[in-house]
């Protein structure tokens, strides 16, 4: 009896661990296989966000302030496939993992989105560009485009495990459980003040969100897909 219990739990891990390999995290999917779904409806009928700030034109997602466009639905683990486009010194992002959304900086996870190649971001610390997880940890390389073409970001969250795919490559494995201090990540560098909270500690069901026009640069997005890891 023991035996048999003891390879039913064996099985079941194994099957689990087999849904999520079904999905390669270094590169992007393809969207159009099953459990793929548009993350919003064409009216954003089912996104939460101050009225009058973001609008939706053939299918290109931008805002007129810096407020976040966020999901009406939580989620744990999912896949997130979108493109984005800056302009000159965009400063944007993906925020997952967001469990206050009126206070989401100290309370989520954001994967940065900049124009690197702007006058400011190019000089930016390496955890403030692109293809970061903002604040914690750069990304190996820069994939981004110049402002103006379209960018394929790729988002994997697997517990407290991050894949980041931009443009083709896998940039970026983050693993929150290792951040278990405020102040200092795990190289020894300095956690900007306003992210307070642990990310070992912070809680993995939440709002997934999408920054608005920060510092005076827009951000356009599009083909915002999601995929959900039972």
């Amino acid at each position: 009896m023991i035996k048999n219990r003891s390879l039913l739990i064996a099985l079941f891990c194994f099957s689990a661990g087999m849904l999520f390999a079904q999905d390669d995290h270094s590169k992007h999917p393809d969207t159009s296989g099953p459990g793929w779904v548009d993350m919003f409806n064409t009216d954003l009928s089912n996104a939460l966000f101050p009225k009058g700030i973001w609008t939706v034109a053939d299918g290109v997602f931008t805002a007129s302030a810096d407020e976040a466009l966020w999901s009406e639905k939580t989620y744990n683990n999912f896949i997130l496939d979108l493109e984005f486009k800056t302009a000159d010194g965009t400063n944007s992002g993906v925020i997952v993992h967001a469990s206050n959304m009126e206070e989401w900086i100290p309370h989520s996870v954001e994967i940065q989105i900049a124009d690197d190649y702007s006058a400011e971001w190019s000089k930016a610390v390496p955890t403030w560009q692109c293809a970061a997880v903002f604040g914690h940890q750069a990304a190996s390389k820069r994939t981004v485009k110049h402002p103006g073409e379209w960018n394929h970001y790729t988002i994997t969250c697997i517990d407290r495990k991050i894949w980041i795919v931009l443009n083709g490559e896998l940039v970026n494995t983050f693993d929150m459980s290792l951040y278990t201090s405020a102040k200092k990540n795990p190289d020894g560098s300095d956690i900007p003040s306003w992210l307070s909270n642990p990310l070992a500690e912070i809680p993995l069901t939440g709002h997934i969100g999408f920054q608005g026009k920060h510092a005076g640069a827009p951000i356009y997005f599009r083909n915002i897909k999601i995929k959900e890891l039972k």
